[in-house]
């Protein structure tokens, strides 16, 4: 192979690992974000299981709608357990 090849080869390896690598970010950016909200809401469950009214269950769906919903999902499952689907 002459040089002109290596050269050539060498900028489109440049090229695809940096469009690999902000790929990789977006994705890391978007399993961060639902970590996050999850762990938040894991910890806003836990804190309403701590008084004494009723508790809600903790699991993977009632974390992750606390989660993503925020106040409003939070006060969904709060809705769903005083009309009793769960």
């Amino acid at each position: 192979m002459d040089l002109t090849t290596i050269i050539i080869i060498g900028i489109l390896l440049i090229i695809l690992a940096i469009f690999g690598f902000r790929i990789l970010y977006g994705i890391g950016k978007i399993v961060l974000y639902i970590g996050v909200h999850a762990f938040l809401g894991l910890i806003l469950l836990f804190l309403f299981n701590l008084l004494p009214f009723f508790k809600i269950p903790i699991n993977i769906l009632t974390v992750l709608i606390a989660g993503f919903g925020g106040i409003i999902g939070f006060g969904i499952l709060i809705i769903a357990k005083v009309l009793g689907f769960y």
